[in-house]
């Protein structure tokens, strides 16, 4: 199921929308490197290139963590 998010991202409010994999897996990227899911999230922002969206972005991120990580996408 795809959900809408939204996050504050240096000052203003946005938002994106994840699968709910893709959200679990993003907060839990967030607790491993010991940070608030909200500088995850501006920091994805500020990488990205600026013809990617925000949800892409998210889903490329977490893509990348996992295979880096070597476990299987479910």
């Amino acid at each position: 199921m795809i959900r809408k998010h939204s996050a504050t991202l240096h000052g203003h409010r946005t938002s994106f929308t994840l699968e709910e994999a893709f959200w679990q897996e993003l907060k839990a990227i967030a607790a491993a490197r010991d940070m608030a899911l909200a500088r995850l999230i501006a920091e994805i922002d500020d990488g990205r290139d600026a013809e990617t969206n925000l949800s892409s972005a998210i889903r490329l991120y977490v893509f990348h963590w996992v295979k880096q990580a070597g476990q299987p996408l479910a």
